[in-house]
């Protein structure tokens, strides 16, 4: 009786396993090791690396694995190549430079911050704010300046302008 009972229930534990199925669920499959690095530790670029020429599909430009929109991206690093770079993060959307002195204008400097808040290729999407230091002819030290805002916002338009002409690059208009 007991082996009848054993069976009974060994039947019908894998009547209920069975019937419960995994339906799409396939965390307990067995996995390569590559799935389970990526898992473990994610994927830095993203599921299909790093792509900094837009997306590959036309009137995508929101859809790449950059943090922010790969038009603006591309403008900001193209209108700030004057200036030297302190730090640029493509995943975040941040470029900050470093001070740069023009040799036609001695005793005067800038650093700019640029920010690209969004995926989408808008006029909103990226924020500048400019530094402006001069420095004083008797100690010699750079003391900072006002910047008027439509300066920032002439920065931006560049940068703006730059990165429809890349848009429409890619288009092939």
């Amino acid at each position: 009786m007991t082996l009848r009972k054993s069976l009974f229930f060994t039947a019908l534990f894998s009547l209920l396993v069975a019937g419960c199925g995994l339906e799409g669920d396939t965390s307990e499959f067995p996995k390569n090791p590559d799935d389970v690095r990526k898992e473990r530790v994610g994927k830095l670029t993203g599921e299909d690396g790093i792509l900094l020429s837009g997306s590959e599909k036309k009137g995508d430009e929101g859809n790449n694995p950059l943090g922010v929109n790969s038009f603006l991206w591309r403008a900001t690093l193209d209108t700030l190549a004057f200036m030297p770079l302190a730090s640029a993060d493509p995943f975040g959307g941040v470029v900050l430079t470093d001070w740069y002195e023009d040799p036609k204008a001695r005793g005067e400097r800038f650093k700019v911050n640029a920010l690209i808040l969004d995926r989408q290729l808008r006029a909103d999407s990226v924020k500048v704010r400019m530094f402006k230091q001069k420095q004083d002819e008797k100690t010699k030290q750079w003391l900072d300046q006002t910047v008027d805002d439509a300066t920032n916002r002439k920065l931006e338009d560049a940068i703006l302008t730059r990165a429809r002409q890349l848009r429409v690059a890619q288009l092939g208009y």
